[in-house]
């Protein structure tokens, strides 16, 4: 069982922030103002008491959550969602908005949360922050962007979980926030200004970056601008389960040695490549073995995020706070990826589609504009999202407790089926990746897994 102990909203000191900060959503950024609010836990091993986590832990975490935000403004406020057409979306920062950061207490079994096997995915929706409601203003939807929920297990450990709106800021982006708060965190905010000045975790706002010579934006705009605004997450229960796996640096050499052998020609052969392919066809192949009733002849869609900062010219700080990446599709038909040859030609699928477009820079952006169109029609098909990269050092959210014991990612738990991928807790070559579906749909998936690799 897992109580509430407090809640309460965090602002950046006071008088250290202009009265009122504004910025236009870019185009980059609309398409995500639909999606759900994205939702990371990160579990640590501590034996601190519920006295110590109340009079130490909590007033730590509160002072350097405040630090941090206080350059991380675009968490802070909220974005502004116009009911009038000829407006656009913006985000607005004024004097005394804040961030919600609940504190709960719980008695569940810490040991089984933050294991890698199969576990029920509603379990960990008592530690995932709820977002506060949309709010309205005269002509304005209010969209808040960020929430936060620490729970202590005494004796046990802590989760921190971390709620944001996909709408402000890319993964890159609140991976950076998050290192940034645990890093003030950890050295009690006294290295706070050297390590912002020094430009270590600091964020770039300007949207002067990111160039729209097109008006791309108006398109979006007028495609999502009839879309009932919420801040909600997946309805309970979700009916699924969830189980991490990894993939060891031995075994993707396997898989590319495997692919290279049969595909020589391919040219661009990574780890992010091999391990998709892999991960793909077998979660395909798995409905094949559940009997999944599906049109053979149907597409399959593999989607991942590209991120664009260093790939268009001019390229774009690696340190710009916002959305800054390209939607990488890859279409394989069904019957192809179900057949003997499916990893291979995935493989070849996903390393040709990052050759010849995200390594391109006159291509990565191309066909910008019919990104949302484009989407809907890949409903109709199979879909795998990919959520995350293999780049992300998430364990490594150091907050003075040591490495994460555990993270994951909540929300991979929608209709469609999606994998988060991250760095593992203990290697930086090979992948870890997340995986929800229901009971049956993950016993055949884990079998095919796990029967692929002893064939290597």
């Amino acid at each position: 069982m897992t109580t509430q102990i407090e809640s309460s909203q965090i602002s950046p000191p006071h008088g250290e922030i202009q009265p009122e900060i504004s910025f236009p959503l870019t185009y980059l950024d609309l398409p995500w103002l639909r999606f759900h609010p994205i939702q990371r836990l990160f579990f640590y091993d501590s034996t601190a008491s519920k006295s110590s986590f109340l009079e130490t832990h909590i007033p730590k975490l509160k002072q350097s959550l405040s630090l941090t935000l206080k350059h991380y403004i675009a968490l802070v406020g909220n974005i502004l969602f116009p009911l009038i057409p000829t407006e656009k979306p913006r985000y607005r920062y004024v004097v005394g908005d804040s961030v919600s950061l609940m504190v709960s207490e719980s008695s569940n079994d810490f040991d089984s949360l933050v294991g890698y096997g199969v576990r029920d995915a509603d379990q960990f929706y008592e530690y995932v922050p709820q977002m506060p409601p949309v709010k309205d203003e005269p002509g304005f939807k209010i969209i808040p962007v960020l929430a936060i929920k620490v729970t202590l297990f005494p004796g046990r450990g802590i989760c921190i979980g971390i709620a944001n709106s996909h709408g402000i800021g890319d993964g890159s982006s609140i991976v950076r926030f998050i290192k940034a708060w645990a890093s003030t965190n950890k050295f009690e905010g006294s290295d706070e200004e050297l390590l912002i000045q020094a430009g270590k975790y600091a964020p770039c706002l300007d949207r002067k970056f990111i160039r729209d010579p097109l008006g791309i934006d108006a398109i979006f705009w007028n495609e999502i601008r009839h879309i009932p605004v919420h801040s909600s997450t997946f309805p309970l229960p979700t009916k699924k389960v969830r189980a991490t796996y990894i993939l060891h640096e031995a075994d993707i050499k396997k898989l590319k040695d495997l692919v290279i052998s049969r595909i020589p020609r391919l040219v661009y052969l990574s780890s992010f490549v091999a391990a998709s392919a892999y991960m793909w066809s077998k979660m395909v192949k798995s409905g094949d073995v559940i009997g999944e009733e599906v049109d053979e002849s149907r597409d399959e869609y593999l989607v991942y995020s590209i991120d664009v900062r260093a790939r268009v010219d001019p390229p774009v700080p690696e340190n710009y706070f916002g959305n800054c990446v390209a939607a990488g599709v890859v279409k394989v038909g069904r019957g192809v990826l179900v057949g003997d040859e499916g990893f291979f030609l995935a493989a070849e699928a996903i390393g040709d589609d990052i050759q010849n477009r995200a390594n391109n820079k006159e291509q990565v952006l191309k066909g910008v504009e019919n990104w949302l169109s484009d989407f809907k029609k890949m409903l109709g098909g199979g879909f795998l999202g990919v959520s995350g990269s293999p780049k992300f050092d998430l364990y490594n959210m150091d907050f003075g407790w040591g490495k994460a014991r555990k993270t994951e990612v909540a929300s991979i738990d929608g209709e469609n089926h999606s994998m988060s991928m991250c760095k593992p807790r203990n290697s930086d070559r090979g992948i870890e990746i997340g995986l929800s579906l229901p009971t049956q749909r993950m016993e055949a998936f884990a079998a095919l897994f796990a029967h692929g690799l002893t064939q290597l």
